[in-house]
């Protein structure tokens, strides 16, 4: 379970099981956020989740990576309409070493996309949600 708690303004802190908190904020005004959105920090879990599948099966196929990152970008609906989702998501991992192989490039980032990324997997899954609440 991740516990979210309401730190003032719009800004949260979330601890997830492992401990390691996080900090969330929209800033309407301009002010500087204390923290990632929601929306920047999905695209921050898809890239980290495809990054640890393609870095990993790279490693299990002798790649000698030297430096890996991954640009991921999200269009959104028009700002005024709501809710604002992500309606195309990009990812490109760029990768740099000795002797890449593109074939194996492109295999594990195939792998990641459609086998083992369960972020990417979720979201093209569509799960049910539902909502409770409570006053304490």
């Amino acid at each position: 379970m991740v516990n979210l708690t309401w730190k003032g303004g719009l800004a949260f802190e979330a601890v997830p099981p492992s401990g390691k908190t996080m900090t969330f904020d929209s800033t309407p005004d301009g002010s500087e956020p204390h923290g990632a959105s929601p929306m920047e920090a999905l695209l921050a879990a898809i890239a980290a989740c495809s990054a640890m599948d393609v870095i990993s099966i790279l490693e299990k196929k002798r790649q000698k990576v030297t430096s890996y990152r991954i640009e991921i970008e999200g269009e959104r609906s028009p700002e005024g309409e709501w809710p604002r989702p992500f309606t195309k998501i990009e990812v490109r991992h760029i990768v740099s070493g000795e002797s890449i192989d593109p074939d194996a490039l492109a295999r594990s980032v195939q792998l990641s996309d459609e086998k083992y990324c369960s972020v990417l997997a979720t979201l093209r899954l569509g799960p049910e949600v539902g909502s409770a609440w409570a006053i304490e």
